[in-house]
């Protein structure tokens, strides 16, 4: 009986690595592909099929996407955007969740339904741009951070984090002497590490992915972050092809697609690692309690 048992564990794990293991190349394999075709000789990318590793390399995407002054600017813009957008996102949804996760609040359930509310319903594109042009935002890095400030979501997860702390550790800090501004610097973020990690990810990635709201509120190009960039190099590449004197053996706009997603991606993705020990954990952890 135990040994039909172990032969049919052993079938069910054997079973689930070849799945777990088919799920992972489906999800590896276009990665691959747009990495190999982004550094593939345009003349080998002209025959079409599909490619895994390039038998012609040639750097000739890259090159074409670097060759304007302009890419280095919009993507000091996008760092720019991204660490100091981060940084606003994780300091006011911080301040917002703490009180909240206090059960002495005053009028604590009529914010938290307001909070819900912003969730399920929205005033909709035009009213949003009139409320950023009336605040003077209108062609401002500040426009692409502080509409979107604070998320819904990101901010009900933090709370159930932040209830999760036990009051014992914030009663022993407030009779050290501190405040509550102190406890939250000083004994509740320290704790939290985890959280603002996973948040802080979830932000940055919203904020390098910055695209139609630098499409609706941003009309100096010198203030383009790089996805909009990225964006016209790709169009003016494909009005280029079969355009006068343009050899399209020089380039493809296919090429040039797939080295535009390597360079959008990759610095996002050289972060991940760093934040990755605490992504499942924060994850989990706000999550538990309601």
């Amino acid at each position: 009986m135990n040994h039909d048992r172990t032969v049919g564990n052993k079938i069910f794990d054997g079973v689930n690595y070849v799945l777990l293991a088919l799920i992972s190349l489906a999800t590896i394999l276009p990665f691959i592909y747009i990495l190999a075709v982004s550094f593939t000789s345009p003349h080998e990318v002209a025959k079409g099929g599909f490619i895994l590793f390039p038998k012609e390399f040639s750097l000739s995407a890259y090159k074409y996407i670097f060759s304007t002054d302009t890419l280095v600017r919009s993507l000091l813009v996008s760092v720019y955007i991204t660490v100091v957008g981060t940084f606003i996102n994780l300091l006011l949804t911080s301040l917002m969740a703490y009180p909240l996760a206090r059960q002495t609040l005053r009028g604590r359930q009529i914010i938290l339904m307001a909070v819900l509310f912003t969730m399920l319903f929205s005033g909709g594109l035009i009213p949003t741009y009139f409320v950023v042009k009336a605040m003077g935002l209108t062609n401002s890095l500040w426009s692409l951070m502080i509409p979107n400030a604070i998320s819904a979501f990101n901010l009900i997860v933090l709370k159930n984090f932040f209830q999760q702390i036990p009051d014992g550790l914030e009663d022993s800090a407030r009779i050290d002497g501190c405040s509550d501004v102190g406890v939250l610097f000083r004994i509740v973020l320290p704790l939290s590490m985890p959280a603002m990690a996973t948040f802080g990810m979830f932000y940055a990635v919203t904020h390098w992915n910055q695209f139609f709201s630098a499409i609706m509120y941003i009309n100096d190009n010198n203030k383009w972050p790089v996805q909009v960039l990225l964006r016209e190099i790709v169009i003016l590449a494909q009005s280029r092809i079969g355009d006068t004197g343009f050899d399209e053996t020089e380039i493809q706009p296919l090429t040039i697609r797939m080295a535009v997603i390597v360079f959008a991606t990759l610095p996002i993705l050289a972060v991940y690692p760093f934040l990755q020990k605490h992504f499942a954990k924060g994850v989990m952890l706000g999550s538990v309690k309601g």
